[in-house]
C-alpha cells in the first residue's frame, strides 16, 4: 500500500499510473505537482489525483512514493526543486524514455545516489498526450523497465516493482546504459524517422495533394509523429551517443537500397523486404 503517491508532471503517463493504482485500490492519496495550475485543477476534476499543488518541494512533502514524469530535460530542474523536501524514506523513481541522463542528472543533484532512487522506464504509451488521454488499462499486458543504480535498496527496488505490477505490467530490470541502446533501435530511431519523413513531406509544395492521398500506410507509419515534440527533443538529444550509433548504421542501409532502386537491383529489394517482413511477423506473433 502507497500512502502518498506524488506525481510530478501528471500527463498521459502519471495520470494513467494513478488511476490504474486507485483502481486496484493500492494508494490511500495521489498528490499532483507542476507548474500549471489549471492543468492540475482539471486532474483533480477528472478524479485522477486527490489534491495539486505548483510548489514542487511541497508536493513531496510526506510522500513515500514519488514518480518524476516530465521530459527528460527537465528531470535535473525538478530534481534540484523536491531534493529539499523529499523525505529520507521516500521512493523516488521516473518514467523517462533515457536513463542514463536521469541517473547523471540525480548524480550531479544529490552527490552521492539516495538508496531510495529507482529509475524505471514504462514502455507503454500512446501518440495522445495530456491527463485528458491517460487510462487506467494502458500498463496492462505493458512492460516496466527498472534500471537500479549501484546505490539502490533492495526495499526500494521491490516497493517500485510492487507498484508496476498492480497496474498489471510486466516489470524487468536491465543496466541502464543497455537500456538506453535498445531503446534507442526500438522507440527513439523510430520516432525521430516519423517525425522526419513527415517534416520532408510538409515541406515539399504539392503537400496538399500528399496529404490528400495518404492511405492506411502512412498513417500507420508516421501515427507517432502525432506524439509530444517537447518531450520527444529531449529524449533525442539525452541518448545521443545511441541514437547517433544506430543512425549511422541506418544511414548506410538505406544508402544500399537507393543504390539498389538506382541500378534496378530487384533481387536486392525483395531479400531486404522479404527479410524484414519475416522479422516483423515474428515480432507481432510473439508480441
Amino acid at each position: 500500500m502507497i500512502k502518498q503517491l506524488t506525481i510530478i508532471g501528471v500527463g498521459l503517463i502519471g495520470g494513467s499510473l494513478a488511476r490504474a493504482l486507485r483502481e486496484a485500490g493500492v494508494v490511500d492519496e495521489v498528490v499532483g505537482g507542476g507548474r500549471d495550475a489549471a492543468h492540475l485543477q482539471r486532474a483533480q476534476a477528472l478524479g485522477v489525483i486527490t489534491r495539486y499543488t505548483t510548489d514542487l518541494a511541497a508536493a513531496v512533502q510526506g510522500a513515500d512514493m514519488v514518480l518524476l514524469a516530465v521530459p527528460v530535460g527537465a528531470m535535473e530542474v525538478v530534481l534540484r526543486a523536491i531534493a529539499p523536501q523529499l523525505p529520507a524514506d521516500a521512493v523516488l523513481t521516473d518514467a523517462g524514455s533515457t536513463k542514463g541522463s536521469v541517473i547523471a542528472a540525480a548524480q550531479r543533484v544529490f552527490g552521492a545516489l539516495p538508496a531510495g532512487f529507482v529509475p524505471g522506464h514504462p514502455i507503454a504509451g500512446t501518440e495522445n498526450s495530456g491527463v485528458e488521454a491517460s487510462f487506467a488499462e494502458l500498463y496492462r499486458g505493458r512492460r516496466v523497465i527498472l534500471t537500479p543504480t549501484t546505490a539502490s535498496s533492495a526495499e526500494a527496488v521491490e516497493r517500485v516493482r510492487a507498484m508496476w505490477q498492480a497496474t498489471g505490467a510486466e516489470v524487468m530490470e536491465m543496466d541502464a546504459e543497455h537500456h538506453d541502446h535498445v531503446l534507442a533501435a526500438t522507440s527513439h530511431l523510430p520516432h525521430l524517422l516519423a517525425f522526419g519523413l513527415v517534416d520532408t513531406l510538409a515541406k515539399m509544395g504539392d503537400k496538399q495533394e500528399i496529404f490528400a492521398y495518404a492511405a492506411g500506410g502512412f498513417r500507420d507509419f508516421t501515427r507517432i509523429a502525432s506524439s509530444d515534440p517537447q518531450m520527444w527533443r529531449d529524449i533525442c538529444v539525452h541518448n545521443e551517443p545511441a541514437l547517433l550509433a544506430l543512425l549511422d548504421r541506418f544511414e548506410v542501409d538505406l544508402k544500399r537500397l537507393r543504390e539498389a532502386i538506382a541500378n534496378g537491383d530487384g533481387g536486392y529489394l525483395l531479400e531486404v523486404f522479404s527479410h524484414a517482413k519475416a522479422a516483423r511477423d515474428r515480432f507481432c506473433d510473439e508480441n
